[in-house]
């Protein structure tokens, strides 16, 4: 039966259990007897105004730590929350039994309508004021990922109207790795392994290790080098960018783009040692994205990234390797509406003749599945 959206409910055994205080202690601080703070603490007995702030005040906390009312309010894990306080607008999703919260910040706070306001933080937990139905976040997937037309699918998948998409801009690893902790249902990734000739797969198994994940095909798209308009520096190939005269704007560690950059750089003959020292290759950008708007605003004179980014900044482009984009979703999380939307979508021709207008993508394998042989154990 749900709770009475005016019920008060009491959160003060939990904070007190945290803070690692005795309850007779705390009773004692608060003015109060045992009998009357476990009454306080099971709900059945609402501790009047001045009671609640004199046991905040015991605890070192918020009265809305300590009490919320009914299903307005919410405790959850923060994820990705530096600089998350009192204020901070979020998104929220259920994950393996824990409810998550994702801050909105940058340009995402100004695009995203929130599901909750943070009314106070400690220990990565936070105590939210709910702004949309205690539903949401059940009906909510997280996919990680750094190819920005994975927000595009995630507002085809909405469509579904039985679930939602959170899409989490990351780079290829960091997204393996958000799966590994319980921070997402998908991880969206392009890796290209040169030692193999491997697309992904070998960094799934390193990674995940013997997991039982499904890998699916979305797409595979141009990669190469990003350009001013006119190439005016004359790069060519990845030998053009040892030259002195060329500024480079590079992706953080662990994107794919990165990875394909070392590459390219290895087989031109560029060591490691030479690399480092290149102008601006230990600048890395976030994303694709502001990779391209460096280059636009004359930050830099090339920067690794795809042809679809290049073009929606108006760039040129110098292609170079043509990767697999795969979607990477454990086992478990395969009956998640907002994963089945997911795939749905992906696979819809409107979504497909969308991202091909783009520039660079090919969605003739999509929804494929690549064999992943289980890691080896020692």
């Amino acid at each position: 039966m749900p709770k009475d959206p005016q019920e008060v409910r009491s959160h003060v055994r939990e904070v007190r259990e945290r803070a690692n205080r005795r309850a007779s202690d705390v009773a004692r601080d608060a003015g109060l007897s045992r009998q009357a703070l476990h009454a306080i603490e099971s709900s059945a007995a609402v501790p009047s105004t001045a009671v609640a702030l004199r046991l905040a005040r015991a605890l070192d906390c918020r009265v809305e730590t300590l009490f919320s009312l009914g299903e307005d309010a919410a405790r959850v894990h923060l994820v990705g929350a530096r600089g998350a306080s009192s204020s901070t607008r979020v998104q929220l999703a259920e994950i393996e039994g824990r409810r998550l919260a994702f801050p909105l910040g940058g340009e995402r706070a100004l695009r995203n309508s929130a599901d909750g306001v943070i009314t106070d933080v400690r220990d990565g937990l936070a105590d939210v004021r709910l702004l949309v139905d205690p539903g949401v976040p059940g009906r909510t997937a997280v996919v990680s990922g750094c190819d920005p037309s994975l927000g595009l699918l995630a507002e085809r998948a909405a469509l579904d109207g039985n679930a939602r998409v959170l899409w989490r801009d990351r780079p290829s690893l960091d997204a393996l790795r958000d799966l590994a902790r319980g921070e997402a249902h998908a991880a969206g990734i392009h890796l290209w392994d040169a030692r193999s000739g491997e697309h992904n797969l070998p960094f799934v198994r390193e990674e995940l290790g013997n997991r039982a994940v499904q890998v699916f095909t979305l797409w595979e798209w141009e990669q190469g080098l990003i350009v001013a308009r006119g190439n005016p520096k004359g790069v060519r190939s990845p030998a053009d960018l040892a030259r002195e005269d060329v500024r480079l704007a590079n992706r953080a560690r662990g994107a794919g783009s990165r990875l394909l950059l070392d590459a390219w750089l290895d087989a031109a003959g560029v060591t490691p040692e030479v690399r480092a020292a290149l102008p601006g290759y230990e600048h890395a950008y976030p994303t694709h994205l502001a990779l391209a708007r460096a280059v636009a605003r004359g930050e830099a004179d090339v920067g690794p990234g795809p042809r679809s980014t290049a073009l929606a900044f108006d760039l040129d482009f110098v292609p170079l390797h043509l990767e697999r984009f795969d979607l990477v979703v454990p086992s478990e999380h395969l009956d998640h509406p907002g994963v089945r939307a997911l795939l749905t979508a992906a696979r819809h021709d409107a979504f497909r003749a969308e991202l091909e207008a783009l520039g660079g993508y090919d969605t003739r394998h999509v929804g494929e599945r690549p064999l992943v042989p289980r890691a080896q154990t020692p």
